[in-house]
C-alpha cells in the first residue's frame, strides 16, 4: 500500500474516533450522598445532603423509599415509607431530587392501591399520564364556586336533614361499630349512575375490613367508579400519614379536568395517631395528649383542597367526608373538635341509636350541615322542610310521655306521627333509595297520610312504594332527580299521584278495595 494512501486511511480513522470520544464526553455529575446514623421504628436520621427539600423522595438501598421532613441543621429527619427492617446505620441513601408525588390518570378508576401509586389488586401494570405532588396548595377562594348540587347519598335521614353539596366536607363521627363505613359504601353506591368517581382512602384499618370493602364495592358494581386507596394498620406509618394526601391528589386531577369527586378518609383518627408516632420519633415538641403542635394544621391543609370550582376553572368539584372514631361518646375530645371546626357539618352516629336499631344511627338533634337547604332539590327541600322540626319535637315529648304524663290530643298526635316518621328513616344497608322514592314517602308521613296506620305496617308501605312509584310518576321522577322546576300543574299533577299511591298501599295493608 503507498504511503499517503495509508496516512490517508490512518487520519481519517483517528478522526472517527475523536468525534466519536467528544460525543460521549460529559460534564462531572454532582451528586448528594448521605449516610444513615440511626432507625427507628418508621423514621430514620441522616447525616448529609445539604441541599434536600422538604418532602423530597429520598431512595435507601434495597428499593426502599424515605421522605425528608425535618430539616435540621445538621442532620435530616425522614419519614419511611417501607419496611424499615433492612435499613442500618452507615448505608448510603441518595435524593431523587423530586418532591414526593403519586401517578395520576383514568386507569387508576376500578384499582385498588396504595399511597404511592403500585398495584395492590393484581390486575397488571396502571398506566397513569401524569404525576401530581402530594402536597398542593388548596383552589383559592377566587377560583371555588357556592356549593348548590346536591350530592345524594341514598339515605333519606342525610338527604332530607342534613344533606350533602357536592364541594362540601360533611364530617362522620362516632363510637366503634356504629355504621359510619357503612355510611360511607351506601353514598359511593348510590353514585353509579350520577358520573361521580369515588375515592375511598383506608387508613389504619385491617386488612380484612379493608379487604370486605372492597368485597361489597365490588359486589354492588362499585368499584367500577371507584379508587381504592389502602394503607392498613400493619403498614408502616409514614404510609398512613401519607395516604390522605395521596388520594386527595387524585382526586384533584379529576376535579381539574372537570369532573365531580367524592372522597372518604376512613378514618382520620388513625392518621392523626400515625402522625403523632412520627412526630415523636423525629422529637417533635409535643402538647395536648402527646400530639404535636400542628395536628390541626395537617387536616385544615387536607380538608381545604375539598371545594367546588368556578365554570372557567373547571367547574369540577371535590367533596370530602372524613370519618372520625369517638371514644364513649365523647365529641368533645381534642381531635373530634379540631375536624368539627374544620367541615361544614358533621353527621353523629350514636351508640344508643344503634343499639335500638334504629339505622341509620344518626342523631338528627347533634347532626348538621351548614349547607343545608341550598344542596337540595327543589321539591325536595319543599317537601322535608318539615321533617327535622317535627321529628325534633317528638324526640323531646316522647322523653315526657314515658313518665305517663296525661298528654292533650294535640301533643299525642304530634308523638304517633313522630314515631311513623321515625319508622319512615329507618333504612337498611346497601338500599339507597332514588329521590322520587324518598319524596313519596316523606311527603306521605308530613301531611298526616300514615297517622293512622299501624307502625308495624310502615315497612310493607315502603316496600309497596317501591314497586310502583317509577311508574306512577313517569317522567316527573327524571325532573325532580335532576332538579329541574316543576311548574304549578306539574306539581298538583304530582300530588294527585302520590295521594293515590298512598291510598292504594294503605287500602292493600288493611285488605280494603
Amino acid at each position: 500500500m503507498e504511503e499517503p494512501i495509508f496516512k490517508n486511511i490512518v487520519g481519517n480513522v483517528f478522526e472517527v474516533l475523536g468525534n466519536t470520544l467528544e460525543a460521549h464526553i460529559h460534564e462531572p455529575v454532582i451528586e448528594e450522598v448521605g449516610t444513615v446514623l440511626s432507625v427507628a421504628e418508621s423514621t430514620a436520621i441522616v447525616d448529609g445532603l445539604p441541599n434536600v427539600t422538604a418532602e423530597e423522595l429520598i431512595y435507601f438501598p434495597n428499593n426502599i423509599f424515605g421522605m425528608a421532613y425535618n430539616l435540621d441543621p445538621d442532620t435530616v429527619g425522614v419519614i419511611l415509607l417501607d419496611d424499615p427492617e433492612s435499613i442500618e446505620a452507615g448505608q448510603k441513601v441518595h435524593r431523587s431530587g423530586r418532591i414526593l408525588d403519586i401517578p395520576v390518570g383514568e386507569s387508576l378508576i376500578g384499582r385498588v392501591i396504595d399511597p404511592l401509586g403500585r398495584a395492590l389488586d393484581e390486575k397488571g401494570p396502571i398506566r397513569t399520564v401524569d404525576q401530581y405532588p402530594l402536597e398542593r396548595p388548596a383552589p383559592p377562594i377566587m377560583h371555588r364556586a357556592p356549593v348548590s348540587t346536591p350530592l345524594q347519598t341514598g339515605i333519606k335521614t342525610i338527604d332530607a336533614l342534613i344533606p350533602i353539596g357536592r364541594g362540601q366536607r360533611e364530617l362522620v363521627l362516632g363510637d366503634r361499630q356504629t355504621g359510619k363505613t357503612a355510611i360511607a359504601l351506601d353514598t359511593i353506591i348510590n353514585q353509579a349512575e350520577t358520573g361521580v368517581i369515588c375515592i375511598y382512602c383506608a387508613i389504619g384499618k385491617e386488612s380484612a375490613d379493608i379487604a370486605k370493602v372492597i368485597n361489597e364495592l365490588t359486589s354492588h358494581d362499585a368499584l367500577k367508579h371507584s379508587i381504592v386507596v389502602s394503607a392498613p394498620g400493619n403498614s408502616p406509618a409514614g404510609i398512613q400519614y401519607i395516604a390522605p394526601y395521596a388520594a386527595t391528589s387524585i382526586g384533584e386531577y379529576f376535579m381539574e379536568q372537570g369532573r365531580d369527586v367524592f372522597i372518604v378518609y376512613d378514618d382520620l383518627t388513625w392518621h392523626a395517631r400515625a402522625y403523632r408516632q412520627l412526630a415523636l420519633l423525629l422529637r417533635r415538641p409535643p402538647g395536648r395528649e402527646a400530639y404535636p403542635g400542628d395536628i390541626f394544621y395537617i387536616h385544615a391543609r387536607l380538608l381545604e383542597r375539598a371545594t367546588h370550582l368556578k365554570t372557567e376553572f373547571g367547574g369540577g368539584s371535590l367533596t370530602a367526608m372524613p370519618i372520625i372514631e369517638t371514644e364513649a361518646q365523647n365529641i368533645s375530645a381534642f381531635i373530634p373538635t379540631n375536624l368539627i371546626s374544620i367541615t361544614d357539618g358533621q353527621l353523629y352516629l350514636s351508640p344508643e341509636l344503634f343499639q335500638k336499631d334504629i339505622l341509620p344511627a344518626i342523631d338528627i338533634g347533634i347532626s348538621v350541615s351548614r349547607v343545608g337547604g341550598k344542596a337540595q332539590l327543589p321539591y325536595y327541600r319543599n317537601v322535608s322542610k318539615n321533617v327535622r322540626l317535627s321529628y325534633t319535637q317528638f324526640q323531646e315529648l316522647e322523653a315526657f310521655a314515658r313518665f305517663g304524663a296525661r298528654m292533650d290530643e294535640k301533643t299525642k298526635q304530634v308523638i304517633e306521627r313522630g314515631k311513623r316518621i321515625r319508622e319512615i328513616l329507618k333504612q337498611k344497608q346497601f338500599n339507597p333509595m332514588p329521590v322520587y322514592q324518598q319524596i313519596i314517602e316523606l311527603w306521605a308521613v308530613t301531611k298526616g297520610m300514615l297517622d293512622e296506620l299501624p307502625i308495624l305496617a310502615i315497612d310493607d308501605f315502603k316496600e309497596k312504594v317501591a314497586e310502583i312509584s317509577q311508574n306512577e310518576l313517569g317522567e316527573i321522577s327524571n325532573k325532580i332527580a335532576t332538579g329541574d322546576i316543576l311548574t304549578g300543574e306539574e306539581r298538583s299533577e304530582l300530588d294527585d299521584i302520590i295521594k293515590r299511591i298512598v291510598a292504594s298501599m294503605v287500602g292493600v295493608i288493611y285488605g280494603v278495595d
